[in-house]
């Protein structure tokens, strides 16, 4: 009787075991692949912990159901340390070990490599403003980080019509940076000013720029542009400064000006710059909810990097549920679908996906004048025509739309 008792135990355990595991939600894994260690460790943990943050929502709301089975996220997370070799076996390896339905990565330099990974089978979530990763017409790729050449352009005729003319230029190695430098050149010489020096420095493995600045300094320019990983470019600008540079600056999309205002501790050491917005600022309705929550579960300021990643992650998530399907290619051909994603849900706004994955937003910019950030300046760049951006303005959230402009993008 006894052993019978025993028996009855094991099986009502087994049972139970067996039932809780068939109703338990499958897994689908996304990885990250980026830098988390060396000196661009800060902008790789801001775009790792936007993932994360949606994770942990879409999660705690029951996940995505595809053809009646329930699922939840996983996030997985390897350090490449800005090294292409690196990011293509991570993304390797979440793809053919965990089989991950997207791969997120942060820079051209170590997007490019995995773009290369023959087989397409699996969404590449790229956090660039390079579209020339774009341009490769890779089916795959997801992209809502707007053209650095947007930037460039808008950032070139504030620089004019503030009166500079002479340009020195100590931005970062590697495939972004030399577009940038590029883009800007075209753009600032076309105009009929001058770069009087160019000295790239890697920001993502240096920490030193006294060489490329004295050499830079050297040539007398108005103002220099600037930037890379924001902790990096926060220790070049104080390094320029401790050098008795007092001309303006441009700061590149990369660099994010609240974070480095925090780590300079004096806005005066930033007089005169023009930068990208401080993404905090923005004038949207979910904007102070989500920082909120951010900087409650993280320890650290909202960032572009956290906002956009966030807004990916959800986008994958809404697209498999509208594709009733965990086909990579059929999940990333639904992306249009589940667009726009508007600020009074999303802490970004996201309007339309182009055939080549770009994933169109506005450009913010502010200014530091008086010791003070301006208010966010808007700009829509991606409508061809007047009536497109009137429909695109009504459609936005944005509570200030007195700073809101239209310019044509013109690369």
């Amino acid at each position: 009787m006894k052993y019978l008792r025993v028996l009855f135990c094991l099986v009502t355990a087994v049972f139970a075991i067996s039932w809780t595991d068939s109703s338990k939600a499958e897994e689908i894994v996304v990885g990250f692949s980026g830098p988390l260690s060396g000196p661009a460790a800060e902008y790789g943990q801001d775009c790792a912990n936007g993932i994360d943050m949606a994770v942990k929502e879409i999660n705690a709301a029951g996940g995505v159901t595809v053809k009646g089975q329930q699922y939840t996220f996983r996030l997985e997370k390897l350090d490449d340390r800005v090294d292409p070799t690196q990011a293509k076996n991570n993304a390797l390896r979440f793809v053919n070990q965990q089989k991950a339905i997207a791969v997120f990565n942060p820079i051209a330099t170590t997007i490019a490599p995995i773009m290369s990974i023959p087989e397409q089978n699996f969404i590449i979530a790229a956090y660039s403003s390079v579209h020339m990763i774009n341009q490769k017409g890779h089916p795959m790729v997801i992209n809502p980080v707007p053209s650095f050449a947007n930037y460039a352009q808008q950032m070139a005729s504030i620089a004019w019509d503030r009166g500079w003319r002479n340009a020195g230029m100590v931005v970062t190695l590697g495939p972004y940076g030399d577009a940038w430098r590029s883009v800007f050149r075209q753009t600032w010489v076309g105009k009929g000013g001058q770069v009087v020096a160019d000295f790239p420095a890697n920001l993502y493995t240096e920490t030193d720029y006294s060489a490329q600045l004295t050499a830079a300094l050297a040539k007398k320019p108005e103002f220099l542009l600037v930037g890379g990983p924001s902790a990096t470019t926060a220790l070049l600008i104080e390094q320029a400064r401790g050098m008795g540079y007092k001309g303006g600056l441009i700061l590149i999309d990369q660099a994010k000006p609240d974070y480095i205002a925090k780590m300079l501790k004096n806005m005066n050491l930033l007089e005169g710059m023009i930068s990208t917005v401080s993404i905090g600022d923005v004038t949207l309705p979910a904007m102070p909810g989500f920082k909120q929550k951010y900087v409650a579960a993280y320890k650290r300021d909202v960032t572009s990097e956290c906002t956009i990643n966030y807004a990916m992650m959800y986008m994958i998530a809404r697209s498999i549920g509208v594709s009733n399907s965990l086909d990579p290619r059929v999940v990333r051909s639904n992306i249009g679908k589940v667009l726009p994603f508007l600020g009074d849900k999303y802490p970004g706004e996201y309007y339309n996906i182009e055939e080549n994955g770009v994933i169109n937003q506005a450009i913010t910019m502010q200014y530091v004048k008086n010791g003070k950030f301006s208010k966010p300046d808007y700009v829509i760049t991606f409508p061809q025509t007047k009536m497109e951006y009137e429909k695109i303005l009504k459609l936005s959230k944005i509570t200030d739309k007195s700073h809101v402009r239209w310019v044509p993008m013109k690369f």
